[in-house]
């Protein structure tokens, strides 16, 4: 909680900071909070949609919670995120991550 209470004390600060966003979402995750990540990935999302990273872990949420179309979608997303920002490496993690979703 020490983690969660830090990062939410830095965004007062820094509202719109997606790193920050991202980094509380992810300490949700491991809190075992899926709603509260949720929320903060498709805030990131809708505000800095280059903020490549959130597409994977909201597509990985999103397939763990049996949100299958959901996360199918912001997969493919992602993938064009990635490949409009010319991250190869981003785009390969969201492209290896997809392709083991529809195994």
């Amino acid at each position: 909680m020490e983690k969660i209470e830090k990062l939410k004390s830095f965004l007062i600060n820094s509202p719109g900071d997606s790193f920050l966003k991202h980094a509380l979402a992810l300490e949700y995750i491991k809190q075992g909070d899926d709603d509260k990540a949720r929320k903060l990935f498709l805030e990131i999302l809708e505000s800095d949609p280059s903020y490549i990273g959130s597409y994977y872990h909201l597509a990985r949420l999103l397939e763990r919670t049996g949100e299958s179309e959901n996360a199918k979608k912001w997969y493919e997303k992602g993938m064009m995120a990635a490949k409009q920002a010319g991250d190869k490496h981003a785009y390969n993690e969201l492209q290896a991550a997809y392709e083991d979703f529809l195994d």
